[in-house]
């Protein structure tokens, strides 16, 4: 038998592009990577599970700063190559600088206009400063 993550066409690094969507608002939050192990664990545990490239391992969205993204929904494309994970997003903030989104910059005479406010400070989440 075949397993859903055998349908996925996972790139050479064995990842899959993933966009995290609000489910209620349908407002795009953030974009993180997939592997197997993070695709099934989501499903599993309910819950939006990630491979971080840079600490090279899964990566529990809200597990240091608390903004845990519940799972309602997973969506394949018609390439097969990228997911759209619609989630509750648990305290409101789904970026590290805190903010709702992490596409809080829009391109606006030529250069990039920061829009969205700072709904709590990184180092209340993290215990370092990185509002980017």
């Amino acid at each position: 038998m075949t397993s859903f993550l055998d349908k996925v066409n996972w790139n050479s690094d064995g990842l899959v592009p993933v966009i995290a969507q609000d489910a209620a608002s349908g407002r795009i939050l953030m974009q993180a990577w997939a592997n197997r192990d993070a695709l099934q664990a989501s499903i599993t545990e309910g819950r939006a599970i990630y491979w971080s490239r840079s600490r090279a391992t899964l990566w529990r969205k809200g597990e240091e700063s608390g903004n845990v993204q519940k799972l309602v929904d997973v969506y394949l494309d018609c390439d097969n190559d990228t997911l759209c994970f619609q989630v509750e997003q648990i305290g409101g903030i789904a970026c590290h600088t805190g903010r709702e989104s992490c596409f809080f910059q829009k391109l606006k005479n030529g250069d990039w206009e920061v829009f969205e406010p700072i709904l709590k400070n990184p180092t209340e989440m993290y215990g370092k400063s990185d509002t980017t």
